[in-house]
């Protein structure tokens, strides 16, 4: 256990290397990238503890993403309030409307949770358009922008800083989620997706359980939401969709299920998928007797789908157990001496 431990840390240790010395080896448009690559990164976490942990499936998480935005776009727009300081108490917001959607659903499981939390991401937009006095409506809400220099006097870019910004803070809930699903909470959760029958003969609470995992999982999107608008400086209820929804149960399912940091490669590929379309058509485009016009209706949905379908043909427990078996022949070796 130990030695898991000191892998695990180590990994950790070298992974936020990796980030603070990124950006001096990608232009300023990279680091961009590498920032919204980070803010979806930050969501699938929350829904990795959700879905993956707890077996509780969400097709809602967009909406959740939504909530924090509007927190932070509205605090700062119509209250003043420094975007970053805006960042927690989106995350808060967020997570309050998570234990509320998670009340309800502990009398649901499996697909009908799944309808119910799919409902809730097609209907947000919705509220959202309705109430325009307060979240503008179909207009949106401009606010929430980092502006033209860094706070605090830092020399660096917008972009460098949006990058840092997101990848600490990610780094950060990173080391939380870990935190919490190797102590007792992770167990219970375990416990409670493998068997609720005997996690509650075990003396597991079903209902503090299923809805604290609803809760910090809407968190994570709502900070991953408010670093969103932050680094957009806009938002209008077309921003998180029901197909942001949907790519990011396909983001959880192409990093891995049971590996956080395999996420990461969720991240990317919903980036990818979503602003990079072009590039990623391209290389289909070298297929033989493949020829796609990236910019004709629908051929990114068509591109996704392909996409979905290999990789979970090749990698069936996605990328964090690609990793798990790279490692393996390393990590035994290690087990044994010890």
């Amino acid at each position: 256990m130990r030695v898991k431990l000191g892998l695990e840390a180590v990994a950790f240790l070298g992974l936020a290397a990796l980030v603070a010395i990124a950006p001096r080896f990608v232009g300023d448009f990279h680091s961009r990238e590498f920032a919204i690559a980070g803010m979806y990164f930050i969501a699938l976490i929350g829904l990795a503890i959700l879905t993956g942990y707890s077996g509780q499936i969400s097709l809602g998480h967009g909406a959740f993403m939504a909530v924090g935005a509007y927190a932070t776009a509205i605090l700062s727009a119509d209250h003043g309030v420094r975007p970053i300081w805006t960042i927690p108490i989106a995350g808060l917001v967020a997570g309050a409307a998570g234990l509320l959607v998670g009340l309800p659903a502990l009398r649901l499981s499996g697909l009908y949770l799944a309808l119910v939390t799919f409902g809730i991401a097609v209907s947000f937009p919705q509220l959202l358009q309705k109430y325009d006095g307060f979240t503008g409506g179909t207009t949106g809400k401009y606010g929430g922008a980092l502006g033209s220099a860094p706070p605090f006097g830092l020399r660096t870019t917008p972009n460098h800083w949006l990058y840092y910004l997101t990848w600490t803070a990610a780094l950060v809930l990173l080391a939380v989620a870990w935190t919490l699903l190797r102590g007792k909470p992770g167990r219970a959760l375990q416990a409670i997706r493998d068997s609720e029958i005997a996690a509650t003969s075990s003396g597991i609470s079903l209902p503090i359980y299923k809805t604290l995992a609803f809760g910090i999982s809407a968190f994570y999107a709502g900070v991953a939401g408010s670093l969103y608008v932050i680094g957009t400086g806009f938002v209008n209820p077309r921003t998180f969709s029901i197909v942001l929804s949907i790519y990011l149960v396909a983001g959880l399912a192409l990093g891995g299920l049971g590996s956080l940091a395999g996420l990461i490669v969720g991240g990317a590929l919903i980036y990818m998928l979503q602003f990079r379309l072009d590039t990623v058509t391209g290389w289909i485009n070298h297929l033989p007797a493949v020829n796609l016009d990236p910019k004709q209706q629908g051929v990114g949905s068509v591109v996704f789908g392909a996409v979905l379908i290999v990789v979970m043909l090749l990698l069936p427990t996605g990328a964090g157990g690609l990793l798990r078996r790279l490692l393996r022949p390393l990590t035994s070796r290690l087990y044994t001496r010890s």
